[in-house]
């Protein structure tokens, strides 16, 4: 193939505004140049590369270099095409295989032309690259809603029945709180990301043996990936939550065995399956303003900083379990419920707080949780490692006990709002981190009447364990506020305090 690159990588036909012999791909979200975008087009082309890797021997890709160069990001393999990927301005970048593939443009939706592949000779590659981006884009850093499917009842649908569920709702990501190799094997060939689970009481013997975490990948990832998209891989469940010297003592062995199971993986050049471990916002000490965010003084140097060293070094995501209705139950009084629920997302309410400590106003309560994790992180030099919202939700009841708060009316609106804050274009983000997407999954699937706790623990469920909704919702957020029935309106009093719940 005829090549038109000049020394400096990029070719001469980067002049035309539009190259006829293109494929075209809108970038998802809208970015200006600065340290967040900077950081954020570093980690989307290490997932191009890692989503590319089938392309290229081992040894190619362990001699693969990445460089930026004259406003140029240059990825060279051996024995294979150039990829080169000038910034052209602040908004709009191209990649290059020798000859223009892509172009990369702000922009609110995804659109795609296939007008003409460069030459015959490229077609094949062009048609991979096409299938492969797309799933990233997708897959990865897109918005789409997840769901967490939970089994803990006796009177649930069957996996295979779920698995139909879960696709008429149009559900983009799953996360299993196991590797259960029947609904790993229901959900091949789904284009649903999958998150599976090592559970705690195997995270010891994972951590002080390699041969163990070899056979925990080998047989609950390997018969099932890649026809099942295991995207992520989370190694314990909210850990750092139990207090017990037995417990203590597996704190310490987490990050070992998240390396080991890293390492199982990487012998296997599986490089797209991210590691981490989803913790409750009781790591946080402090949370309130969201700049004085910092981590509990008995795990903050012991345990989340070998943690946050590997979720950066793997380029990983902080996983979280954030819940406003907690905070906002044990303190109505100071809390606004409205302001819980994520209701400005809907009716443009005026609720507001501003960070005395940042300058930054918030809206909501959710965004202020979260920003508080990434304080927390910064004051420990991880700035730049991303959020993904492990479990999130609102009790649709409290069963036979009177937990205020906990009803149909404010878990529609809680899941309609969160899911409008995730999906909107462009981003929305949070304050402190303005349109960057933030992965969610909302827990959960179905109310399952064998949790135990208080009486809302068996209330979480978008689904009644008969199948049928609690309460419509378009995980898509095609719908707006106004397009759904009227949801019924309770009303409460809680020391006095009279509100709409």
């Amino acid at each position: 193939m005829k090549s038109t690159r000049k020394t400096n990588g990029i070719p001469s036909s980067i002049a035309k505004a539009v190259m006829p012999e293109s494929l075209r791909f809108y970038f998802i979200n809208q970015y200006q140049l600065g340290h967040t975008s900077m950081a954020f087009l570093l980690h989307f082309l290490d997932h191009i590369l890692n989503q590319l890797s089938f392309l290229f021997t081992p040894s190619q890709r362990s001699l693969g270099k990445l460089t930026f160069l004259h406003g140029t990001f240059k990825l060279s393999i051996p024995n294979m095409h150039t990829f080169c990927i000038p910034i052209l301005t602040s908004s709009v970048f191209t990649v290059y295989i020798d000859e223009p593939i892509w172009e990369f443009s702000a922009a609110k939706h995804i659109i795609l032309h296939k007008i003409k592949a460069p030459t015959d000779q490229m077609a094949p590659l062009a048609f991979l690259l096409l299938f492969h981006l797309l799933g990233f884009s997708v897959a990865e850093i897109s918005s789409k809603i997840g769901i967490n499917y939970g089994q803990v009842g006796n009177n649930l649908p069957s996996p295979s029945q779920s698995i139909e569920l879960i696709k008429s709702m149009k559900i983009g990501r799953v996360k299993l709180y196991d590797a259960n190799p029947e609904i790993l094997r229901l959900l091949s060939g789904t284009n649903i990301s999958v998150s599976i689970m090592v559970p705690n009481n195997e995270i010891t013997a994972i951590a002080s043996d390699q041969s163990k975490a070899d056979e925990w990948v080998r047989n609950n990832v390997f018969p099932y990936y890649p026809k099942t998209m295991i995207r992520y891989l989370l190694v314990g469940n909210e850990i750092l939550s139990y207090l017990s010297d037995q417990d203590r003592q597996i704190w310490h062995d987490l990050v070992p065995a998240m390396t080991k199971i890293k390492y199982s993986l990487k012998a296997k050049n599986i490089t797209n399956i991210k590691i981490g471990t989803p913790l409750a916002m009781d790591v946080v000490q402090t949370s309130f303003p969201p700049s004085s965010g910092s981590f509990r003084s008995d795990i903050s140097e012991t345990v989340m900083v070998p943690l946050l060293r590997f979720l950066n070094r793997t380029k990983s995501f902080f996983f979280i379990d954030v819940y406003p209705f907690f905070p906002w139950s044990s303190n109505p009084k100071d809390i606004s419920l409205d302001y819980a629920l994520l209701k400005n997302i809907s009716n443009n309410s005026t609720l507001q707080y501003t960070d005395p400590g940042s300058g930054l106003v918030y809206t909501n309560l959710l965004d202020q949780m979260l920003d508080s994790l990434i304080f927390a992180m910064t004051k420990l030099g991880y700035p730049n490692i991303r959020l993904l919202i492990a479990e999130t939700g609102w009790p649709n009841s409290s069963g036979e006990q009177n937990e205020p708060g906990a009803n149909v009316h404010n878990a529609a609106t809680y899941n309609r709002n969160l899911v409008q804050k995730i999906v909107t274009k462009p981003t929305i983000g949070t304050p402190a981190r303005p349109g960057v997407v933030i992965p969610t999954f909302i827990f959960a699937l179905y109310d399952e009447n064998q949790k135990g706790g208080p009486g809302t623990e068996r209330h979480w469920g978008l689904l009644y364990a008969d199948g049928n909704p609690v309460y419509d919702i378009d995980l898509t957020g095609k719908r707006s506020a106004n397009d759904y029935e009227p949801l019924p309106e309770k009303r409460h009093f809680i020391k006095g305090i009279h509100y709409d719940d």
